[in-house]
């Protein structure tokens, strides 16, 4: 899919490209304070909790431990040679 042509205008004098190059910098600056606004909604966290946003980070941040602790134990099994230790596997 082609992306549309927009018409072209056409400047006749330098007060012309001033007053557009003038709109244009407005514009800019709007998307600018627009995008920051934006991002700083997305990544800032809300600076005071309620009891059930701190207790659901908590389960929340539980359960990441836990998951690393799993896969660790996973990893050292599985490869071994983690801290100078080897890990032979039995066999039936």
């Amino acid at each position: 899919m082609l992306p549309e042509k927009k018409p072209t205008q056409t400047y006749r004098t330098l007060d012309e490209i001033r007053q557009r190059k003038e709109e244009l910098a407005d514009q800019i600056y709007g998307d600018s304070t627009r995008i920051s606004t934006l991002w700083n909604d997305t990544f800032n966290s809300n600076e005071n909790p309620t009891k059930g946003e701190m207790i659901a980070n908590l389960v929340s941040k539980g359960f990441v431990a836990f998951d690393a602790f799993l896969m660790i134990r996973k990893l050292m099994k599985t490869y071994g040679l983690i801290r100078g230790r080897s890990c032979k596997r039995k066999r039936k």
